[in-house]
């Protein structure tokens, strides 16, 4: 019998505030003894109707491009080595792309390449065979199913991350959206409000565009400083014209 984890937590790796929420997640996680089961949704998918020249800066089609490939790397991840295997995946991805002090984050090209993910799956004892996947299209239909799940679960006009808590019968949302990483004593204090809405069976929304810059040092923000504010429009920070 397969028991469901206390919170599904559906992710792109492109994503700065998917893994902003993740992180903010782990640390709950370990004071509660909460389990996540980690899955996938992708921007690449969500968007393939949208003209990016029109709605996204310029490098988003290739940063939601590389996301897709890395997901296709962690579905067979998945396949190949259990659910238990995605989660270590997402988080040396995410320090990989945002966390490391560099000269910006890497180009979308660059993280869909063989040449950042294969360090990255050494690292984690995966073999390095599993790049293959980067350009598995055959995956996609995972992929799509799933995006599409977290889509039932939601509604379409969200982003990423989503959260179901206590799955299957548990609410989902998207969100929440947090650009600063709070401290381990206020990180539980946040999840009850949370989950305290979240709990409320009329409760829909609670959104402002305005954003500070993600407390990453893939943004240029110092994990001690406060991002500048931007109003950001659709998921991101063009201009509303």
């Amino acid at each position: 019998m397969t028991v469901s984890a206390d919170l599904d937590f559906y992710f792109d790796p492109v994503c700065p505030f998917a893994w902003m929420t993740s992180k903010w997640v782990r640390m709950v996680a370990e004071q509660r003894d909460y389990t996540v089961d980690w899955r996938f949704i992708s921007l690449r998918i969500l968007n393939a109707h949208i003209d990016y020249d029109a709605h996204f800066p310029p490098d988003y089609e290739a940063g939601h491009t590389a996301g897709l490939k890395l997901l296709r790397v962690a579905a067979r991840v998945r396949a190949d080595h259990g659910p238990e295997a995605v989660g270590p995946l997402y988080l040396a991805l995410g320090r990989r792309i945002f966390d490391t002090a560099s000269d910006g984050p890497a180009t979308g090209a660059h993280q869909g390449s063989r040449e950042f993910l294969e360090p990255i799956l050494t690292d984690l004892g995966l073999p390095t065979e599993l790049a293959d996947a980067l350009d598995d299209d055959a995956l996609d239909d995972v992929l799509r199913a799933e995006t599409d799940h977290a889509l039932g679960l939601t509604g379409k006009d969200v982003g990423t991350p989503i959260l179901h808590f206590q799955p299957p019968d548990g609410v989902a949302f998207f969100g929440p959206v947090i650009s600063r990483l709070p401290k381990p004593d206020e990180a539980v204090h946040l999840w009850d409000h949370v989950v305290g809405l979240a709990s409320f069976p009329g409760f829909a929304e609670l959104k402002r565009s305005l954003r500070e810059r993600p407390q990453l040092a893939s943004f240029g923000v110092d994990p001690a400083a406060t991002g500048v504010e931007e109003d950001w429009h659709g998921g991101s920070r063009r201009t509303k014209k």
